[in-house]
C-alpha cells in the first residue's frame, strides 16, 4: 500500500553523487537518480514540480551554505539530503565540524519539507575505500541518528551488497554506473512508500575473470585518467564543481518522458 499517493514537488541537495555522476547522456550531461526519481514521479503526478541543487565536489560546508536555504524555502513535498562523503575522502578532516554541518543542515531542512529523505552512502568494495571506511561508517550512525530525532527517512544503499560491487562503479572509481543509478532510484522510490518495479538489492551475475594484464591496465589508466587529476585538485585546494551552477536550481514542472528504464542488467561500462 502506497503511503503517499500524492508528491507534486521534489527537491534534491548534495554532490556528484545527486548530480548524477556518471550516468552520462548522449549529449555530454549526466542524468542519475535524482532525475530518474523525478522522471517517475512526473508520470504519475500532472504538474509535478522538481529542483536540483547538488554540485560535484561540495563539501558539507559548501552544501549547508549554498543549498540548504534555498531548499528549505522551496517548502516541497520531498526533500533529499546526501553530503559529508567528500569531506570524508580527504586526507585530514574534522569529523565533529562534519557532524555539526550535517544537523544543521536537517535541523533547518526537515521542518521545511513535507518528507526528509537521508541515506546511507554506497561503498565500492575495494582496497581504497578500506582506508576510508571508518570514517564513512561514523558518518552513517549520526545519519542514523539525525534521522530518527527529526522524522527523516533514511535509504540503507551502503547495507546493500550489490551496490558495493566493482561493476556498479564507473572507472573513476567514485561514481555508479547508470545501473547503479536506476537501483538508487528505485530504492527511494520504496523508500517514500510506491509499489516496487523491482529488487534493487538483487544481486549482478557472477563477474568474468579478468586476467591479470588487463586488471594493471585498468588501474594504470585509472592512476592516469582519475586519481592524478583528483590528487592534483586537492593539493591546489580545487574542486570539480568551482564555478558550476546548480542542476536544476528552481523548482519547476518537469516532463521529460522516458528518461525512467528499467532493466537489471548492469552496463558494459561497469566492467573493471
Amino acid at each position: 500500500m502506497e503511503m503517499n499517493a500524492n508528491y507534486t514537488s521534489f527537491v534534491a541537495v548534495g554532490d556528484s553523487f545527486t548530480e548524477g555522476m556518471s550516468d552520462l547522456l548522449p549529449d555530454g550531461s549526466y542524468r542519475g537518480w535524482a532525475d530518474l526519481l523525478a522522471a517517475r514521479l512526473a508520470a504519475r503526478t500532472p504538474g509535478f514540480r522538481y529542483a536540483n541543487l547538488a554540485v560535484r565536489g561540495k563539501l558539507i560546508g559548501q552544501i549547508v551554505e549554498e543549498q540548504v536555504g534555498a531548499a528549505a524555502s522551496m517548502s516541497a513535498d520531498v526533500v533529499t539530503l546526501v553530503g559529508g562523503l567528500n569531506d570524508t575522502l580527504r586526507p585530514k578532516v574534522d569529523m565533529g565540524r562534519v557532524r555539526g554541518l550535517l544537523e544543521e543542515a536537517v535541523e533547518r531542512l526537515a521542518p521545511a519539507c513535507g518528507q526528509l529523505v537521508l541515506m546511507r552512502s554506497p561503498g565500492r568494495n575495494g582496497p581504497v575505500m578500506e582506508r576510508f571506511r571508518p570514517r564513512m561508517q561514523e558518518l552513517i550512525a549520526f545519519v542514523d541518528e539525525l534521522a530518527e530525532r527529526h522524522g527523516a527517512l533514511v535509504v540503507d544503499l551502503y547495507g546493500a551488497p550489490v551496490l558495493g560491487d566493482q561493476r556498479m562503479w564507473d572507472l573513476d572509481r567514485l561514481h555508479l554506473t547508470a545501473e547503479g543509478h536506476r537501483r538508487v532510484a528505485e530504492a527511494v522510490w520504496q523508500a517514500l512508500g510506491l509499489d516496487a518495479q523491482d529488487d534493487w538489492r538483487a544481486e549482478l551475475p557472477p563477474p568474468v575473470p579478468v586476467r591479470w594484464l588487463a586488471r594493471r591496465t585498468g588501474d594504470a589508466r585509472f592512476a592516469r585518467q582519475h586519481l592524478g587529476p583528483w590528487v592534483a585538485r586537492r593539493v591546489t585546494g580545487r574542486s570539480s564543481g568551482d564555478g558550476r551552477p546548480a542542476k536544476r536550481p528552481e523548482l519547476l514542472p518537469y516532463e521529460t518522458p522516458g528518461l525512467w528504464t528499467a532493466g537489471p542488467e548492469a552496463p558494459s561500462s561497469a566492467r573493471l
